[in-house]
């Protein structure tokens, strides 16, 4: 069972995986918000078609990039921008993209799962792979060609492709835990998973602003942002994954109020009418005009709630036989479902386990609450440190040597 998991492809990981939504490298911030706020996916990956270019070989398009709601509300929240959001909103996406390089690669289907693992271990953030189709030439003259939006397509070079992501490969891993006993069963500290060096915190009474570079950090780092008080307890935190189900009118909230008062406005409901009425009188002091004619007809707009409720799975909609997670999302956004679980309610409240978790336990933790880190807290609530996919990916592929 060991060795014929050894022989797992890239492929195996792909079944079912939905192609990607794109933009192309010469759109505008406004068309990567506009397609944020109607897909499903928390992230657009960008393309670069510019056949003329001499970076690509073969004259193929290739994915360059991607952007989310983050990149957006960030890029929002700068002091420049904030004097006319109209203005900054005709910038080009590249504007927004990671600073990163090498955070989307392309590899082939036939790619082993262990080189995969180790292209996520040196930085790599999603894989891109082609969709492979297996059709009878009947069903082939059967299927009426899908239509290409000149904005967003999911087709390059004749293709389709989806990507993988360290999620991906962890709840494959987890899917054939037993290949690895007894390694799940240890604690996480005695493996040495703890991370008590990266971890991004800020005071619950710091201006949100001034966290605005960690969250680009943490986006970066795939984890979160942790809210602490003068002790080093563990509040709660300002999560991507929860700003990614906002709008951007939250770029306004960020720039005027502490991080304690922000968690508050992205916890799931919607922001509290008070908070509102903080951040435009705020706006107004300090006479942002340009923020305030933007944030007031974002918040008046629609009698709907900056929140909806959505049900959602792995890492690019696929299901899973684990507790299927939820999500709350952008008004306007399509909703597939009206009910939501409890544990998701308080989307501000950091997702916890403690040094002696079993490896295992803390992967369904992550797992089942869709992100990619869980933070370590002792009896007291005192922040340890971070468990990362990347530092559990690290641990299942040492174990992997061993096995071949």
């Amino acid at each position: 069972m060991a060795v014929s998991f050894l022989r797992h492809e890239v492929s195996d990981l792909c079944l079912a995986k939905p192609a990607l939504r794109s933009l192309s490298v010469s759109a505008t911030v406004a068309d990567a918000l506009e397609a944020l706020k109607t897909s499903e996916e928390n992230f657009l990956s960008i393309w670069d078609c510019n056949h003329h270019s001499k970076t690509l070989a073969g004259e193929q398009c290739r994915c360059v990039g991607k952007v989310c709601m983050v990149d957006v509300i960030c890029y929002l929240s700068q002091d420049a921008n904030l004097v006319s959001p109209s203005a900054a909103l005709k910038a080009p996406v590249s504007e927004i993209m990671t600073e990163t390089a090498g955070t989307v690669m392309h590899v082939e289907p036939s790619c082993s799962l262990l080189k995969a693992i180790d292209l996520m271990l040196q930085g790599i953030q999603n894989l891109v792979v082609p969709i492979q189709t297996r059709q009878s030439s009947n069903s082939r003259r059967k299927q009426h060609p899908k239509p290409i939006n000149s904005t967003t397509s999911t087709i390059h070079n004749g293709q389709e492709f989806c990507w993988l992501t360290q999620e991906d490969v962890v709840r494959f891993l987890l899917n054939s835990i037993g290949v690895f006993s007894p390694l799940p069963a240890l604690s996480i500290d005695s493996l040495g998973l703890i991370n008590t060096a990266d971890i991004l915190a800020i005071n619950y009474h710091s201006p949100a602003d001034s966290a605005v570079q960690l969250i680009t950090q943490s986006l970066t780092q795939q984890t979160s942002v942790a809210v602490v008080d003068i002790d080093g307890v563990l509040i709660g935190e300002i999560s991507p994954f929860t700003l990614s189900s906002c709008d951007e009118s939250v770029a306004a909230a960020i720039a005027t109020l502490s991080c304690g008062e922000l968690m508050a406005y992205i916890d799931c409901g919607g922001p509290p009418e008070y908070l509102i009425k903080i951040v435009t009188e705020r706006l107004k002091q300090r006479k942002l005009q340009g923020a305030l004619e933007s944030y007031s007809s974002s918040t008046s707009s629609s009698n709907s709630p900056m929140f909806s409720s959505s049900s959602s799975s792995s890492s690019d909609e696929e299901s899973s036989v684990y507790p299927s997670s939820t999500r709350m999302v952008r008004s306007g956004r399509f909703s597939r479902s009206n009910s939501y679980s409890a544990r998701m309610v308080r989307r501000a409240e950091a997702i916890v386990c403690h040094p002696k978790s079993s490896l295992v336990a803390v992967m369904i933790q992550a797992i089942a609450h869709r992100v990619n880190y869980v933070w370590v807290i002792e009896d007291d609530c005192s922040l340890v440190g971070i468990v990362t996919f990347s530092g559990m990916l690290k641990v299942f592929r040492e174990h992997l040597e061993t096995m071949g």
